[in-house]
């Protein structure tokens, strides 16, 4: 049987820069639904190509305008890091017809260095865009569905007010939001990102960095799985596993490269500071940051230490690809003090600052509030309402201007 198609919220935008622009680039992790939506959006359209199997690759660099021409545009080009000679060639194609928009449609989940040729010979002349896995409006079939700060009235109240079980939630964050796994709720999930992750270690990481003992990495990245959500500390990293602080800052630009974490930074007046102080880490997708950390039970997910950074990760990863997915620049921060207080996420919204907290609890409390009054207390300028969000079902005020909210209505 056919798996069912899950509608994206990036497909707008797709069709708005194959519209005006020569080329799209669609970056993303492996599996993330790339070529899937590509194909849904453009296979009436365009040819289409893997770059990935050897021989294809192989007829690519060694005759690569035969091979635009055996390829002619409009055409999906898969996996174009394997094949990063064929840029400057698909540059000059394009400059003889500068004003066709939509002639290649290309995918790559290896930014670091898909990005750098990309940027040298496509500069001007494609749409960079970027598809992480599911978020939980896209799973739940509302692509669409506005973020909290942008609803109105209207429609808040025409939101599904279903009641959710707490184990439905954790169940949820343990299978992850990758496209295969929400389409077929069958499939082993332990089987498939065991799988996942071995294709992920012999193509990537071997690819970018040339890492020699997988071995070790592999247990960077149950290390790392373990931090997400947290401060990032190097050298305490480094030292659990026996290694030196560049092979990790190299390892960490490996995961960046291919979309497996992003890092938040805090928030400063100073932007100088931004950039210098320690940054958290969150993994892309909260079902194979339970993997590597070895939850399996929903139950055990839900009480155990790892709680709160796996429900955190879920906040963060929904806002962040809530942006991404619209083709927008998401301009997110945390903030903590010298003092002690933090607040989880902050969100950049016409010129103002939104707080998000995010709570394991099912039970909002008042005092859940205090971190945001806080930072509204601070930074009372640019400080927006805020939201606690918790694994509970009920919408209700906190603060006079802290709302808290269900993960599912997030």
């Amino acid at each position: 049987m056919a798996t069912p198609y899950i509608h994206r919220s990036i497909e707008p935008i797709l069709r708005k820069a194959a519209g005006e622009f020569p080329a799209v680039v669609l970056t993303g992790p492996r599996q993330s639904g790339k070529t899937t939506c590509l194909k849904h959006l453009f296979a009436n359209t365009h040819r289409y190509a893997s770059l990935e199997p050897p021989d294809v690759r192989a007829s690519a660099e060694s005759d690569p305008r035969g091979f635009l021409a055996a390829f002619p545009p409009p055409v999906i080009f898969d996996e174009v890091q394997y094949a990063p000679t064929l840029l400057p060639y698909i540059k000059e194609q394009i400059d003889r017809e500068r004003d066709a928009a939509g002639q290649y449609l290309l995918t790559g989940s290896q930014n670091l260095l898909m990005m750098e040729r990309v940027s040298e010979s496509l500069a001007g002349r494609a749409a960079i865009l970027r598809l992480l896995p599911l978020s939980m409006r896209e799973a739940a079939g509302q692509p669409d569905r506005p973020l909290p700060w942008e609803r109105t009235d209207a429609t808040e109240a025409a939101e599904s007010t279903r009641q959710t079980d707490a184990d439905d939630l954790w169940s949820t964050l343990l299978r992850g939001c990758f496209p295969e796994l929400v389409a077929a709720p069958d499939r082993d999930v332990q089987l498939w990102y065991a799988s996942y992750v071995q294709t992920y270690l012999e193509r990537d990481v071997r690819t970018i960095r040339k890492v020699g003992d997988l071995t070790l990495f592999q247990s960077f990245l149950r290390a790392m799985a373990a931090r997400s959500g947290q401060l990032l500390d190097l050298s305490h990293l480094a030292r659990d596993l026996g290694v030196a602080v560049n092979t990790v800052k190299e390892w960490i630009s490996v995961l960046e490269a291919t979309h497996q974490i992003v890092l938040l930074r805090p928030y400063f007046a100073n932007i100088d500071k931004r950039l210098v102080k320690r940054p958290k880490v969150y993994f892309t997708d909260p079902g194979l940051l339970c993997y590597l950390a070895g939850l399996r039970d929903p139950a055990h997910a839900a009480a155990g230490p790892l709680a709160g950074p796996l429900f955190e990760t879920a906040v963060f990863c929904e806002v962040l690809k809530s942006f991404l997915h619209r083709g927008l620049d998401p301009r997110l921060w945390f903030w903590r003090t010298s003092a002690g207080s933090e607040v989880d996420l902050l969100v950049e919204w016409q010129q103002q600052l939104i707080p998000i907290e995010a709570k394991t609890s099912a039970t909002p409390r008042p005092r859940m509030a205090a971190p945001i009054q806080t930072f509204q207390t601070d930074l009372a300028a640019q400080a927006a309402p805020g939201y606690v969000i918790h694994a509970g079902a009920l919408r209700l005020p906190l603060a006079p201007r802290v709302t808290a909210l269900p993960f599912r209505r997030l």
